[in-house]
């Protein structure tokens, strides 16, 4: 096929023009159903690249046929694929939940609007993640703030203003950040590609190793500030919180995900070619930081009455998890970071639209408001258990796989200490979760909760999808695991020892 040759391309300008054509919509519906079909596209065009990749080694295409480091390239390799296939997957399993979820959380005449903003996101993720070049990361990381801005706004609750508006102060540090840390790059490098910068990254961190070492700590505190991690993270629970259903189960499969995906591509890919990372302490501060999240974030969420402010705790917890995995920087503990980056996302945007489910027919998440919600909603209740559980860490759920593999990667590394902390925070997972089956199960319903019961299958049929991964994903480890292992080689593979 002729188009196969541009599939790096196709996976942007697909999502671009989607989102420009869609903004020519007026209503809800139409709009909502030509977002389906870009989004359902988009998945089919990840896997054929991962394909590609896993058959044949990495994909260069230089756009406009001009080479790089000149010329804007966009890279492909084992990690970068296997995230656009996580991207792909979570932004088209949510368009058919997102129909009667979005009419009934949104205005009419901000429907269309809506679905603009959710396909141009998802160019910019998939911008980000798919480029070999470090300026246009930055070109695509803004595409998807300032799209997820307004996704955030779009909330009925006033309060989506005063999230989006946290959440643009926060990005906007953040993204200067970045762009200051582009800078020194450049200056001591005089390139912009990513492979280029990493080549060249070496000689020059011996001659101006100040600039380098400024430009890495530009660097990691402004994707930090994108990915939530602990102590940067207020943005993230009123976000969360305040923004419409489908946005939040969107952001929290995909966002953060992205953003650490950057993370990794900045410390194995650019800065690891070139310094000895032992030298410094960034693995003692990451551990410090990961171990915070991971404790502090939890215990929040157990005393947390709104059900998807728990989960956006939650969240905080788990992507310390990831970040623990990159702070042990072994095969095990990078594996079992890589593939919790997947596992969460599957999980929690499962999570996510099990609360929109309740939402759109109780009317709220307030977990006081919500006793006996398990009895007239079984499926969806037992769906949102299912994904608990594999927040927990249960055998059998997608969660248990990645906490063996940081449990391996700790004692790998001498850190058996970890094997515990990562049990116990599991534990606190345990109070959480449990406060929500306590009241979904074993109160009798009343209210607005008497008269529910489940969604209708537009809505249902993605919820039980994502939840029965949860549980393939923790049997049948091949389509995760493996490759997740195979770019942790990847990655470890170029470090300077």
């Amino acid at each position: 096929m002729t188009l196969l040759p541009h599939l790096p391309a196709l996976q942007v300008v697909v999502p671009l023009f989607g989102a420009l054509l869609c903004a020519l919509f007026r209503r809800g519906t139409p709009a909502w159903l030509f977002a389906l079909v870009v989004a359902w596209t988009l998945p089919v065009i990840s896997i054929l690249l991962l394909r590609q990749v896993l058959a044949g080694g990495p994909i260069s295409y230089h756009l406009g046929g001009w080479a790089p480091p000149w010329g804007i390239e966009y890279r492909v390799d084992t990690l970068n694929a296997f995230v656009l296939v996580l991207i792909t997957a979570v932004g088209a399993v949510i368009m058919p939940f997102a129909r009667r979820s979005v009419a009934y959380e949104i205005d009419g005449d901000k429907q269309a609007w809506f679905y603009t903003m959710y396909l141009l996101c998802l160019t910019g993720l998939l911008g980000i993640t798919i480029t070999g070049d470090a300026f246009n990361v930055f070109v695509f990381l803004e595409i998807s703030s300032l799209s997820t801005y307004v996704l955030i706004a779009l909330g009925r609750d006033r309060r989506a203003l005063l999230a989006a508006y946290q959440y643009l102060v926060m990005g906007t540090i953040g993204a200067t950040f970045y762009v200051i840390g582009i800078g020194l790059l450049y200056l001591v490098t005089g390139s912009l590609n990513m492979v280029d910068i990493a080549s060249r990254l070496g000689p020059a961190a011996a001659e101006s190793s100040r600039p380098v070492l400024a430009a890495l700590a530009f660097l990691t505190v402004g994707i930090s500030l994108k990915l939530a991690l602990f102590p940067l993270h207020v943005w993230l629970p009123g976000a969360y919180a305040h923004a419409p259903s489908v946005a939040t189960a969107f952001l929290a499969g995909t966002a953060t995900k992205v953003a650490i995906y950057v993370l990794l591509r900045l410390f194995f890919s650019i800065f690891g070619v070139a310094l000895d990372f032992k030298s410094l302490p960034i693995a003692e501060i990451m551990l410090a930081l990961s171990v915070a999240a991971m404790f502090i974030a939890s215990l929040l969420a157990i005393f947390e009455n709104n059900l998807k402010r728990m989960l956006a705790y939650s969240s905080l917890a788990q992507i310390g998890y990831i970040t623990l995995g990159i702070s042990l920087a072994n095969a095990a503990g990078l594996t079992g970071g890589i593939v919790h980056l997947f596992n969460h996302a599957v999980m929690k945007t499962a999570l996510f639209l099990a609360l929109g489910a309740v939402l759109y027919r109780v009317g709220t998440v307030k977990l006081d408001e919500l006793s006996g919600i398990g009895r007239t909603m079984p499926v969806t209740m037992a769906a949102f258990v299912l994904g608990g559980l594999s927040l927990i860490g249960v055998p059998g759920t997608a969660g248990f796989v990645s906490k063996w593999y940081l449990a391996v990667g700790s004692f790998d590394r001498g850190w058996w200490p970890l094997v515990f902390l990562i049990l116990a925070s599991s534990l606190l997972a345990v109070v959480y979760i449990g406060r929500v089956v306590e009241v979904a199960w074993f109160r009798e319903p009343c209210g607005r909760v008497a008269e529910a019961k489940d969604p209708p299958w537009s809505m249902l049929a993605p919820l039980l999808l994502l939840s029965a991964a949860t549980v393939y994903f923790g049997i049948d480890t091949e389509a995760s695991a493996s490759i997740a292992r195979k770019a942790a080689e990847g990655l470890l593979g170029g470090l300077k020892q």
